[in-house]
């Protein structure tokens, strides 16, 4: 028999033992990594995942943006609807963000109904989006107390890698920076807005930013950009809003406390990735 013909099993056992070992001791696997100062996927403690963006691949859409952080893959459509706006804010439009995490994105989601992490996820989202001012609600009023813009930006998750705060809150900006609207004029005597086929307007946002999340490990380790098998691992998972000017919106901490230390640290690498972003 030739030599070509046999196959030392040696390497695929390792391989297969290593797999075995991670889903049983998953914990131990992570934390053998650790010790010799590199994560199981080859990054630093520092290292982010490669990002790609792409807008205005959905035709059918006002706005859209197809965003790959690491393996993590969402899209993101803006469609548009006049609707009246509320009594109290006859001047404000609507902006109506969410999120799906389907089955098909990963073994951990189930087909049905959406999930309390799609539910937490799309309240995050709009609490980021509001606290960060960058579209105003009255630039999409057509006429006080008779017609406004809701704008619904829904994301999918195709893809599921840990992390989908980060990859969402980027395809919604970079979908929003995509959307036009077309003109549109409301005409009191018969109480109908009317659109332009030809003219269409961007929506403008006032102000840049980007989100960057973090796992805590041990109150001493800290994983930039935690995948999916890291991110249920962790101790403290962070979460840092900032600007492109280097203004902090806000900061989320979930699973328990952090020092004040491990915070600033954060924040600066925040700072850091959000500049890499805009880039």
């Amino acid at each position: 028999m030739s030599s070509s013909s046999v196959t030392n099993p040696s390497a695929t056992d390792e391989t297969l033992r290593a797999q075995i070992f991670q889903r049983l001791h998953p914990r131990v696997y992570l934390e053998r990594f650790i010790a010799e100062k590199i994560r199981p996927d080859g990054r630093t403690f520092d290292e982010w995942r490669n990002v790609s963006v792409n807008v205005g691949s959905i035709s059918t859409a006002d706005g859209s943006a197809l965003v790959r952080m690491g393996d993590t893959t969402i899209v993101c459509g803006v469609k548009a609807e006049i609707a009246e706006p509320e009594l109290d804010r006859p001047e404000q439009g609507f902006l109506v963000p969410n999120i799906d995490l389907p089955a098909i994105c990963s073994p951990k989601f189930k087909p049905g109904p959406p999930t309390e992490e799609a539910q937490v996820l799309s309240d995050r989202l709009n609490e980021a989006l509001v606290a960060s001012g960058a579209l105003s609600l009255s630039s999409l009023c057509i006429h006080p107390g008779k017609a406004v813009w809701t704008l619904y930006v829904d994301c999918t998750c195709i893809n599921y890698d840990g992390n989908a705060f980060d990859a969402a809150l980027l395809a919604m900006l970079s979908a929003l920076r995509n959307t036009t609207l077309p003109k549109a004029t409301y005409n009191e005597e018969t109480g109908r807005t009317t659109c332009s086929r030809k003219t269409r307007l961007p929506v403008q946002l006032s102000r840049n930013f980007a989100s960057t999340s973090f796992g805590v490990l041990d109150t001493s380790y800290v994983l930039s950009d935690p995948t999916a098998f890291e991110e249920p691992l962790m101790d403290v998972t962070l979460t840092v809003i900032v600007d492109d000017r280097g203004e902090l919106i806000s900061t989320t901490e979930s699973g328990g406390a952090i020092s004040e230390d491990t915070l600033l640290r954060c924040i600066d690498r925040a700072k850091e990735r959000t500049l890499q972003l805009k880039d």
